[in-house]
């Protein structure tokens, strides 16, 4: 009998480690979504990916005027959030967002996203 109370918790334990964190990119999509609608486009842009933030303005414009340009969607509560490995899409009632981790957190690299017939999604703003 104390075999069985013993493994139980292991086997629960074991279990519990390998479910993916879907909390903290759903929370970084929030972040960037409440930065997006308080006009805080420099702060937006602060949690871009690197490649992102480099890809999305044209020339002469700054991140933060590309963002004002960009037509995200409203944002919203989370619905879903998919993770896989460092990767992660979180759909948002108004917007989806894909993003990956870097030893400092979760990072957007995709928003604005909307689903394309038979195709990839297709983001406003992207890499």
């Amino acid at each position: 009998m104390r075999t069985l109370f013993i493994v139980v918790p292991v086997i629960a334990l074991a279990a519990t480690a390998c479910a993916p964190d879907s909390a903290a990119p759903a929370q970084a999509a929030e972040r960037f979504h409440a930065a997006v609608s308080a006009h805080r486009e420099d702060a937006a842009c602060a949690m871009l990916t690197r490649k992102t933030a480099e890809s999305l303005p044209n020339p002469g414009q700054t991140c933060a005027d590309a963002l004002l340009e960009a037509k995200l969607g409203p944002g919203g509560p989370v619905t879903s959030v998919s993770v896989w490995g460092e990767d992660a899409q979180v759909r948002l009632a108004g917007d989806t967002l894909f993003l990956h981790e870097f030893s400092d957190g979760w990072r957007v690299k995709a928003a604005g996203c909307e689903p394309v017939r038979d195709l990839p999604y297709k983001c406003e703003v992207e890499d």
